[in-house]
């Protein structure tokens, strides 16, 4: 298999630096404010950054998709946290259910779908709930602040 530099990253490396730069720091400013603690269950914002600085101008990008998506998949974690049903069938629900209700709000965002995975293996509470918020929050103003910036690498 023969790995060849894409023609676009010819033309636009700076910016390829530049956005994934900017990702490793919105990652860091998110882990340095919420805490090694809760990595695990923002671990889904590292895919969430890839989408906002890689590609932002993807629907999947818009504020309405990260914020919304996230929620939607630590509503649907939690609800499966709680149920009492064995993991092999608790863990797929959420994420299925998560995926469902992505689509059918119009609230696409893939990562999301880790958040209902990490959600319901991991812990409901309210720190959760402020930690997933606060990072889509962080992940969506820097898209919004810097839309005029970056540009669709992918």
């Amino acid at each position: 298999m023969k790995l060849m530099i894409k023609e676009k990253f010819r033309k636009l490396w700076i910016s390829y630096i530049i956005q994934s730069l900017m990702a490793a720091i919105a990652i860091f400013i998110i882990v340095s404010v919420l805490g090694k603690e809760r990595v695990v269950v923002i671990s889904a914002m590292g895919a969430t950054s890839f989408i906002v600085f890689a590609m932002p101008k993807a629907v999947s990008a818009r504020t309405r998709n990260v914020i919304g998506g996230h929620l939607v998949g630590l509503a649907s974690g939690a609800i499966f946290y709680f149920a009492a049903l064995p993991y092999f069938v608790g863990y797929p629900l959420a994420v299925g259910i998560a995926v469902f209700l992505m689509v059918a709000l119009d609230l696409e965002h893939p990562p999301a779908a880790g958040t209902a995975l990490a959600v319901v293996v991991n812990e409901v509470s309210f720190d959760v709930f402020v930690a997933i918020v606060i990072s889509a929050i962080v992940l969506s103003q820097c898209r919004y602040y810097l839309r005029n910036h970056l540009k669709d690498l992918v």
